[in-house]
């Protein structure tokens, strides 16, 4: 056995004596299912014959302390550590770029308490999203967050990457949401951030980590703001003309009411998976939204919103389309309604103004659409606020190069074209789903200077630099 086999073994003691051995693994079968998440380069890569990235130990902890522990031992080694949960994501973020260790958090699943007179329940964060829903629900409350990988997903997954769900424009995303978090640090110390996030007392310590991706810890505890389940939640479709009426009767119900459900699909994405789904047959910006609470209040805010759709043209299509819209709300994810191998494709999700997400809605498509042939572009907006919208829009190729080399430099080009039409007019990045592997290289255009704040704070806590190397353009 050679140096680096003697002292492989010996790191492997350390971690099954943290965690039992029965909780580490080096299988090779395990290890390459731990170098694939929902990132499109990561599955074609794997579709085509060729080998992921693998971590070198898949560990499996059950406590902060364990955790806490694991994290020394990676410090002192200077071993590589990545935080997984669920493996839904679509960024690449929890691909073991790196090799060391993955260290997965669905043994922390614990439900820690509900405090029904303040409404707030606290869980630990490797526990699936629906689970933590469902204890909300025996209580009679929602946590609503509500998204399309709620089934499988986990609380930690959505903190890492500032994630949505469907309810977001009433209940806001995540960070909204979300009260305080327990967090290991990479030296393995344990800090908890206070117990309530609108004070005074200096920054909200939960901003720094949600949406950190695993760059500057690992979170294992956390507590959510509780809703009442609503008395009623009625739906209604419009069919616009356009997109442009479409966008400003939206921005005027924002206005005036706080939909639970507002989304505007363009008339490619209406003439495709709308209708596949939902059954919508005509050309036009189909758009479907839900108000819900007190039924009293639900009428009249439901009249508000139909009378200004009638403003900008619509036509109603009344409610059966949107409740066939949300008992379908995740099979669009499902086999034979997903986008899948062998087709390429992405999701180049952002977010600006009003006065700019129409214009960078046309500068995406044109970009894609203009430079790329065989390469259509779709898109809605289904995320909504006071001050603007988010695009949810995607290119998909049916043929993409069968070389896996040429399809990820492909694949790169049509992203980069995209997201930075977004950018230059007025968006960002990513709106919900993270900046992981896939994006990373493209923080340092959009932050500029200001990119040395987030290196500043990884290089104070992660001076070492083993928390999840490479995503987040750190």
């Amino acid at each position: 056995m050679d140096g680096r086999g003697f002292m492989f073994e010996m790191v492997l003691s350390e971690l099954e004596d943290v965690v039992g051995r029965e909780n580490v693994s080096i299988s090779d079968g395990e290890r390459l299912v731990y170098g694939v998440d929902y990132f499109w380069v990561g599955r074609m890569w794997v579709d085509k014959g060729r080998l992921p990235p693998k971590p070198d130990y898949i560990v499996r902890p059950a406590s902060a302390q364990e955790v806490s522990r694991l994290l020394k031992i990676a410090n002192y080694y200077k071993i590589p550590v990545q935080t997984w949960g669920g493996g839904s994501g679509s960024q690449g973020s929890a691909l073991p770029t790196a090799g060391g260790i993955v260290l997965d958090t669905k043994r922390m699943n614990k439900l820690i308490g509900i405090d029904e007179y303040s409404r707030i329940i606290t869980v630990e964060t490797g526990m699936v999203f629906q689970r933590m829903e469902w204890y909300a629900n025996e209580r009679g409350y929602s946590v609503m967050h509500i998204p399309s990988c709620l089934t499988c997903g986990t609380v930690g997954g959505a903190l890492a990457h500032r994630g949505i769900g469907i309810m977001s424009t009433k209940y806001g995303k995540i960070d909204d949401q979300c009260m305080s978090m327990e967090v290991v640090l990479p030296n393995g110390d344990i800090i908890n951030t206070l117990p309530v996030p609108k004070h005074s007392a200096g920054p909200d310590l939960n901003q720094i980590f949600i949406g950190s991706e695993g760059t500057l810890g690992v979170m294992t505890k956390a507590s959510f703001q509780l809703f009442d389940l609503p008395e009623c939640r009625k739906f209604r479709a419009f069919l616009f003309r356009d997109m442009t009426s479409g966008f400003a009767a939206g921005r005027d119900i924002m206005g005036k009411i706080k939909p639970s459900i507002l989304r505007l699909y363009d008339e490619s994405e209406t003439r495709s998976i709308i209708k596949k789904v939902v059954g919508v047959e005509q050309k036009g910006a189909f758009m479907n939204l839900a108000v819900e609470g007190i039924e009293k209040i639900v009428d009249i805010e439901m009249e508000v919103i139909r009378d200004i759709c009638r403003k900008y043209g619509a036509e109603e299509m009344g409610s059966d389309y949107g409740e066939k819209w949300y008992k379908n709300r995740i099979t669009f994810f499902y086999p034979g309604y997903t986008l899948d191998n062998p087709q390429m494709f992405g999701t180049m999700d952002t977010v600006a103004s009003y006065e700019k997400v129409e214009l960078i809605y046309w500068a995406m498509k044109h970009a894609i659409e203009d430079n790329f042939e065989g390469v259509r572009f779709i898109a809605h907006s289904s995320h909504w606020y006071g001050w603007g919208t988010m695009i949810y829009d995607r290119f998909i190729m049916d043929s993409p190069p069968e070389d896996p080399e040429e399809a990820i430099r492909l694949h790169n080009r049509i992203w980069n074209a995209g997201v930075r039409a977004a950018m230059a007019n007025g968006g960002v990045i990513n709106d919900h789903h993270g900046i992981g592997l896939k994006l990373s290289r493209l923080m340092k255009e959009q932050y500029g200077p200001a990119m040395q704040v987030f290196e500043g704070i990884k290089k104070s806590l992660d001076p070492n630099g083993i928390m999840n190397p490479y995503k987040l353009g750190l």
